[in-house]
This record gives C-alpha cells, sequence and structure tokens, in this order.
C-alpha cells in the first residue's frame, strides 16, 4: 500500500481524471514523485467501479483502490446491505475479508466483526478504509483464517465466507472444496465454533452439487440485481434436517422481485399453448428452477416443459417481463424473412435450437424497437415465434 497515493493533490487528480483514458495516462508517465503511473491508473479504475458498484465508497474522501480483481470480485453494496439485513447479533467473523464491503455492512448489524484475509497488503487495505468508513467495532486479523478460527478461543453467532473461487493460475474453480479455503472440508472445525454458517458462492455453482458438498443447509438466496444473478448465499443451521428454502430476489431501479419455495416442493404443473399474455422469469428464478411452484402461484401455464414461458388469458402478477402477445407464427424462415428484413425487434430464444445471433443474420432483423419475438417451442413441440408488446 502506497500512502504517497492518499495526498491530497493526487487524490484531486484522481478523481478529475476519471474520463481519462488509462491506456494513454499510464504512456504519459506519472506527474508525482514517489508513485507510479500505473498506481495511480489503479485508483482511478477503482474510482470508476465504486461509481456504479460502491457509492458509499465513492462519495467517501481518501478511499484506496484494491486491484482490479479484488474489485470484480467482491460484493455490491445493493447485495452486501441485503445479506446483512438477514442476520445480527454480537460477534461474527469473516474468513475471506477482501475488500471488505461486506464486513463494513455486517458491521452495522453486529457489535463485533473480525476480518481476516489472507492476503496482507488488501488486509492493510481494509485497515485503512474502514478507518476513512468510520467503521471501529471491526478488528483486523492477515493470514490463514482457518488457522485463526482454529486457535482462537470464542465463539461466533455467524461465521461468513466467500471462499476464493480462482486456482494458482488464476483460473476460476466452481466447485467449492477446490476453492480457498475449503469449506467443505473445514465443516466440523467451522461448526464448533458457531451454529450458524452464511456462505457466499458463484452463481454459477449448481444448486445440487452445492448441497452435495455441504450439510445443515437450511435456506439457499439467489440474488440478482438487474435481472443479472450476482449470487448465491448458502445459510447452514447446525443440526438442521429440513427441505432447504429457496428464495430469489431481484433488485431492479424501481422494484425488487421475490419468490420462494421448497427445493423439493413440485405440484403437478399444467401445461398450454399460446394465450393473450406472455410470461419471462427474472434470472434469480430461472436459477432456481422453480418453475412448477411458479405456475401455481401466479395461475399460469407453461409453453412446454424445456421452454421456461408461460402464458395466461388474463394478465397475472409475475417476477419477471410480461408481454402481450400480438401475433404466433410458425417457424418458417422464408416468408419470416421477407416480414422481418430490415425491422427492428428484440430476440429471445426458449428451448430453441437457432441462436440469437444466427436469427439475426438469418432474417435479417436489426436490434432494438419496441417489437419483441420470442423464438420458442410449443407443447406439440412445434417450433413458433411469438410476435409480443410489453404491458
Amino acid at each position: 500500500m502506497n500512502e504517497a497515493l492518499l495526498k491530497p493533490e493526487i487524490q484531486k487528480f484522481i478523481r478529475e481524471n476519471l474520463k481519462t483514458d488509462l491506456t494513454g495516462l499510464v504512456l504519459k508517465g506519472s506527474p508525482f514523485p514517489g508513485v507510479s503511473s500505473a498506481e495511480i491508473a489503479m485508483q482511478i479504475s477503482g474510482l470508476k467501479t465504486a461509481k456504479k458498484k460502491l457509492p458509499t465508497w465513492f462519495e467517501t474522501q481518501n478511499i484506496y483502490y484494491s486491484p482490479k480483481l479484488n474489485l470484480e470480485q467482491t460484493s455490491s453494496e445493493i447485495t452486501a446491505k441485503y445479506k446483512a439485513s438477514l442476520i445480527r447479533g454480537d460477534r461474527l467473523i469473516d474468513l475471506t475479508g477482501g475488500f471488505g464491503i461486506d464486513d463494513h455492512f455486517f458491521a452495522e448489524s453486529f457489535k463485533e466483526v473480525v476480518y481476516c484475509e489472507l492476503n496482507e497488503e488488501l488486509a492493510e487495505i481494509a485497515r485503512h478504509n474502514f478507518k476513512q468508513l468510520k467503521k471501529d467495532n471491526i478488528q483486523i486479523i492477515p493470514g490463514d483464517s482457518i488457522k485463526t478460527l482454529e486457535i482462537s478461543d470464542k465463539n461466533f453467532e455467524v461465521i461468513y465466507a466467500d471462499p476464493a473461487r480462482r486456482d494458482d493460475h488464476g483460473g476460476k474453480v466452481f466447485r467449492l472444496a477446490d476453492c480457498l479455503p475449503d469449506i467443505p472440508s473445514n465443516l466440523d472445525l467451522l461448526f464448533n465454533k458457531t451454529d450458524r454458517i452464511l456462505i457466499k458462492t458463484s452463481p454459477l455453482l449448481d444448486l445440487t452439487a452445492g448441497l452435495a458438498e455441504l450439510k445443515y443447509v437450511s435456506a439457499i438466496h439467489i440474488v440478482a440485481v438487474n435481472n443479472e444473478v450476482k449470487e448465491l448465499l448458502w445459510f447452514m443451521y447446525k443440526g438442521f434436517s429440513g427441505s432447504p428454502q429457496i428464495k430469489t430476489i431481484n433488485f431492479n431501479k424501481n422494484q425488487q422481485e421475490e419468490f420462494s419455495g421448497s427445493i423439493e416442493n413440485r405440484p403437478e404443473i399444467n401445461f398450454s399453448l399460446p394465450k393473450k399474455y406472455l410470461y419471462e422469469p427474472n434470472a434469480a428464478i430461472m436459477k432456481s428452477g422453480l418453475f412448477e411452484l411458479l405456475a401455481e402461484k401466479t395461475g399460469t401455464f407453461k409453453l412446454h416443459k424445456n421452454s421456461h414461458l408461460f402464458t395466461s388469458e388474463e394478465v397475472k402478477e409475475f417476477p419477471g417481463r410480461n408481454f402481450e402477445i400480438t401475433d404466433i407464427k410458425h417457424f418458417r424462415p422464408s416468408s419470416l424473412k421477407k416480414e422481418f428484413k430490415g425491422k427492428k425487434a428484440n430476440i429471445t430464444t426458449r428451448n430453441f435450437p437457432e441462436s440469437v445471433a444466427g436469427l439475426r443474420k438469418l432474417l435479417r432483423i436489426k436490434d432494438g424497437g419496441e417489437r419483441y419475438l420470442f423464438f420458442t417451442t410449443n407443447l406439440d413441440d412445434k417450433k413458433i415465434v411469438l410476435d409480443c408488446r410489453k404491458v
């Protein structure tokens, strides 16, 4: 950590150059002694990320930003606040402190937060930033968090971890046992220190695979922001033996969509040919696979067991995108090309052999406009196109 970067004149320069091309800035060289142009560029890059992802950090003076990879892996402010709203108590330990976003908000829900981080320089950055953010109830412990836990004589109300998902060569890994720290191999130690564990994982982790590696999973939260799944939250409660509850939440600009159900609750589903309205579940529900329960609770019908699109005759409250179907067409490329060539439309494919890019090229359809075309398969296994407009 180069503290010279915190000098007022350099901090002013960093904020004044948010829109500057960073490659050109690095090639020019540093205008300040004691700091390199690469170090300045890293701070500008971090500030740019914070503007979109971490508004509290962006608005706070003298924040020191970590390398880009650490900022990419950290929680966004919206997802960190959500996690902190779900748990509270006297003492929490974070085994993978990182840039410290989650711990900043945990510190508002717990009397004491213990931040552990293997990367000592990153721990120093977090220490500095917590001071700037006036969070004085966070204890910093650099080093191996599993060893820290082994020698600790304290118990914790919650143990939290966001295991690193990259191997020694920088490649991504998706099994929890391949992450750092190895949570599955250390579950006995963790449950000797707490009754509650919260693990954040990649949205790419398969739910069934995660359940196979963990134990006592009482709930899984699938968290999306603007219809993109950002993280999976695994809640483990010592001794729990029931069916895990699945909760999906999608944070949009003006609302948040929530849907919950048991992973084992699979009611019989009804299918139908397209009716007047069409519904596309949000990304969090798509990840959950709770399609049968979704149809039951919303009073809608599924178009096909593999299409994951829903329909109804009357408009329904539905967690996702809602459309009115204006026309239904059979997929005949020659006639569709004559109709769509040169026109604008937004294309979605569900259970369809062609890709969006392939369809645009085949049918000469431009991107955009107020028309929405869904290329899918109906319950008779026929390839169809649903011509829609947003409700």
